[in-house]
């Protein structure tokens, strides 16, 4: 990339996930911000999708990668800014997922309010008497 004066990086592979971290310590390693890396994933949105259909899957792959030089033309560097941050929640809701997600985060030390509109806790579980695989009490 040096040599050619080339400042992006289009990866037409498979999942960001496995190799994403290989290639943006590779661009770091020259000198190259890691913003400027379009990974376009023509595994799990070509070749899998189209297993069946080889001339289709090229089409789709072809438009992808199209698609990542042409995102990758435009892309900027992404500022990293760090912030303190306030370990403090607020949830809307007191049903079954707003009661996870709070006890999820007291858990992790935050200070949590729970917010609800109705007198009391459990939201639509509250209105159930028994609770399926197990016939329990849902209260």
């Amino acid at each position: 990339m040096v040599e050619s004066n080339a400042n992006r990086l289009v990866v037409a592979a498979c999942t960001p996930i496995t190799h994403e971290p290989v290639f943006k310590s590779v661009l770091e390693a020259m000198n190259v911000d890691s913003s400027y890396l379009e990974f376009v994933n023509i595994r799990e949105h070509s070749s899998f999708v189209h297993r069946q259909d080889r001339e289709g899957a090229q089409r789709v792959a072809e438009d992808l990668i199209r698609s990542g030089v042409a995102r990758a033309a435009i892309l900027e560097k992404i500022q990293i800014k760090e912030v303190d941050i306030t370990k403090r929640a607020l949830i809307i809701g007191g049903g079954v997922s707003g009661l996870v997600a709070a006890i999820d985060l007291a858990e992790q030390y935050f200070e949590v309010h729970v917010v609800e509109k109705s007198p009391t806790i459990g939201g639509k579980m509250a209105m159930l008497d028994r609770t399926f695989p197990t016939d329990d009490c849902s209260i």
